[in-house]
């Protein structure tokens, strides 16, 4: 609401800086508007089309280490940031997925994304890159772990609605 209000204000006063935040805002919610229904379409496909048995066989309660690369190389694929991977990450929950590979899933994409990988080996290196990586993976699969093992003990539930 201040956000707001500033902007308003700075369109009056003729103050550059708010009128910069104010098309800029305009400018990332007209790309939201234009990328949501598509990336809602997806979502809804991925809920059809992918058997729950699937879901919990690999990224489920039973499933293996092998869950959580799963769950980086998925998060590496998703295009738009965390506003796509919160939809997908419920979607697998829904579906079966354990909470660590969620928490691993969504720490991922806001981290590993291919195209945000590839950018920014192209501004500080591709060494860099790599080291953040291989710093980064091992400690967003530790957290996740962790704060699962957190939550269960707190016995917190999250309501499948």
């Amino acid at each position: 609401m201040i956000a707001s209000i500033f902007v308003v204000v700075s369109l009056f006063i003729d103050f550059n800086p708010g009128r910069e935040i104010g098309m800029n805002f305009v400018k990332f919610f007209k790309t939201m508007i234009a990328f949501l229904p598509a990336v809602f379409i997806l979502i809804g496909i991925f809920e059809v089309f992918v058997d729950q048995e699937i879901i919990e066989k690999h990224l489920g309660e039973g499933s293996t280490f092998h869950a959580y690369i799963w769950a980086i190389v998925l998060s590496g694929t998703t295009v738009g940031g965390l506003f796509v991977a919160f939809p997908i990450a419920h979607s697998l929950y829904k579906k079966g997925a354990k909470v660590s590979v969620i928490f691993t899933y969504i720490g991922a994409a806001a981290t590993c994304r291919v195209p945000m990988t590839l950018l920014e080996a192209s501004y500080v290196g591709l060494k860099f890159t790599l080291i953040r990586l291989a710093v980064s993976i091992p400690f967003i699969i530790f957290s996740s772990i962790m704060l699962e093992k957190y939550l269960k003990n707190k016995n917190f539930e999250i309501k499948k609605g």
